[in-house]
């Protein structure tokens, strides 16, 4: 009995009652801190900082308040239970575990088995049974929401089940309040937890609902898999799609007010083979429209972004891979544009957010009503500014070539791997060479990476093959750049570290990565003569272009994001 021993060595209690206690513990079968705690030897704090001495392990002393929901999933409430162990934060794969007992061999097996089913490292420290007591509580905070509609939804099954159709009984119940609850819930803690995207999935016992934080799905909930056509019929009727069509897929989108903000969400529900499974993505205007200072386009790409939008004409193309933010940098440059004295308009699929001043119009290609289609007819409403949400074929990439070079600003996203591989890929769709160098103005590509949070991060002394491998890249830095690093200073890098503010993340919110190449007199020549992204690749080393993990170095050295995560990207 170790601790009964420490209490008995430092004068808190006298021998012969610790030998009492010791027998007590044996025939109750509680552990010694149970009996100490419910004799009031010493006062919890005490004996558990008495414990973190002698284990040599740290005691953790955190807000329950603020231990993440997709957290606390990762170790189940009844293994929490058992083994008085519950998790607290995840920091990339490793998952940081409070136990009341590390000791205790079994909850060292059971934490063994979790993480290899749940592919990640753990780290154990000590904490207070008070400690575990309330975080535990965390766990039931949305449950007992769900619980409450869900008791409420079960007694009315029971009544009429037998004598309504199956189609009546999903209209019926999609207006009552049970469904309608569960489904808010659902949505306003998506919204609270900072979510891009629901996921709600059926399975074959249980239906699933994940959130994607961060640009990573977690699994936050799991509910009856019989509720399963109710939620989707009531999101459903939200967002004006068939009731009755269960085959195909359906797009839509609606509004609500969640915490007195107006929160669009797009809905796209998809037949599996075990039920329709729905996603959900959240367009939060206080998240989407951003600054370019907020979206990480800084000094010399800034420069490069405001003077080419000042020009009469020409074509400005987003391009890299499917939610890497390009949507939301053409917003970023239409926010700039958007003045009395233009017209603008957009052609999008779908409309992301809405922007007042803007004439925002989305396809629908099951009509016939394309980006081809579409654009035809906008030429026709006197525009000054035009936004192509996606060049997708050659109709398209022939039509936005034509109305930039007819005296429009025209904005569009392409999906290529970097900014040198624009101008091949407007060849491959069909624009003839000689028409790029008149036209296009700008390439932008980009990537997004975790921004580390402000308040929690720490600077450290990168291991020696990090500070390797970001002198390596230094070297490559146009001049310019280079100049401006201090490299006779130590180097220094930021680490995620985890507060109350990013949910113990250490990560807040994303940041993009840009390389911008211009169209030069240089370029141009280049483009009529010999197109290869090797031409291309020497005209943006003459133009002193930064790549993107080059953009991404700099944004490491300042504090931004860490290596890991543009090494992730680029």
């Amino acid at each position: 009995m170790a601790l009964l021993k420490e209490l008995v060595k430092k004068g808190f209690l006298e021998k012969g009652k610790a030998d009492f206690l010791e027998k007590e513990v044996k025939a109750s079968g509680k552990k010694e801190e149970e009996v100490i705690l419910e004799k009031k030897i010493v006062s919890e704090e005490f004996l558990f900082n008495l414990k973190s001495e002698h284990l040599k392990m740290s005691l953790r002393d955190i807000d329950p308040k603020k231990v993440a929901l997709e957290v606390l999933e990762l170790i189940p409430e009844e293994t929490a239970k058992h083994y008085k162990m519950v998790a607290l934060s995840k920091k990339d794969d490793v998952l940081e575990v409070g136990m009341i007992y590390p000791e205790d061999l079994d909850a060292q097996e059971a934490m063994k088995f979790l993480s290899r089913r749940g592919k990640f490292d753990y780290r154990l420290y000590l904490i207070t049974p008070t400690t575990f007591t309330k975080i535990l509580k965390q766990h039931q905070t949305l449950k007992k929401e769900i619980k409450k509609a869900l008791e409420k939804l079960e007694s009315e099954l029971k009544v009429e089940k037998v004598s309504r159709p199956p189609r009546a009984e999903i209209e019926r119940l999609v207006e009552e309040a049970p469904i309608s609850k569960v489904v808010s819930v659902i949505l306003r803690y998506a919204v609270e937890g900072k979510a891009s995207d629901i996921h709600i999935e059926p399975g074959q016992e249980t239906l699933r609902a994940r959130f994607r934080l961060l640009g990573s799905l977690h699994s936050s909930f799991f509910l009856p898999i019989r509720l399963h056509r109710a939620i989707v019929s009531r999101i459903k009727v939200l967002s004006n799609l068939r009731l009755d069509e269960t085959r195909i897929p359906q797009d839509g989108r609606f509004s609500a007010i969640i915490n007195n903000k107006n929160i669009d969400f797009r809905v796209s529900t998809f037949p599996t083979t075990l039920g329709e499974k729905v996603v959900l993505r959240i367009l939060d205007p206080t998240v989407g429209l951003r600054s370019f200072k907020e979206l990480g386009v800084l000094k010399k790409n800034a420069r490069i972004i405001n003077k080419a939008i000042q020009k009469p004409y020409g074509l400005i193309l987003s391009t890299g891979p499917t939610g890497c933010g390009k949507t939301t940098t053409l917003y970023a440059i239409l926010q700039i544009l958007n003045k009395e004295g233009v017209n603008i308009v957009a052609l999008e699929d779908p409309v992301e957010y809405f922007i007042k001043g803007i004439n925002q119009s989305q396809v629908k290609p099951e009509i016939g009503y394309s980006f081809a289609r579409g654009l035809r007819h906008i030429l026709r409403q006197d525009p000054d500014i035009i936004m192509v949400g996606e060049i997708r074929d050659k109709e398209t990439a022939s039509l936005v070539t034509h109305a930039a070079l007819t005296g429009h600003i025209v904005l569009s996203t392409l999906h290529t791997s970097n900014s040198l591989g624009v101008i091949p890929r407007l060849v491959d769709l069909g624009v003839q060479p000689f028409l790029i160098p008149p036209t296009l103005i700008l390439a932008i590509a980009q990537r997004l990476v975790r921004r580390l949070c402000n308040e929690c991060k720490k600077k450290v002394k990168p291991l020696k093959k990090i500070e390797d491998l970001i002198l390596k890249e230094i070297e490559g830095f146009p001049p310019t750049i280079k100049k401006g690093i201090d490299l006779s200073k130590p180097l220094f890098v930021w680490e995620p570290k985890g507060c109350p503010h990013c949910n113990n993340k250490g990560f807040s919110g994303r940041v993009g990565l840009f390389e911008i190449l211009e169209m030069t007199h240089q370029l141009a020549e280049i483009v009529l003569e010999d197109i290869s992204e090797k031409t291309i690749q020497q005209e943006a080393e003459r133009q002193l272009m930064t790549t993107m993990r080059q953009n991404g170095i700099l944004k490491v050295l300042n504090g931004m994001t860490t290596i890991a995560e543009v090494l992730r990207v680029t």
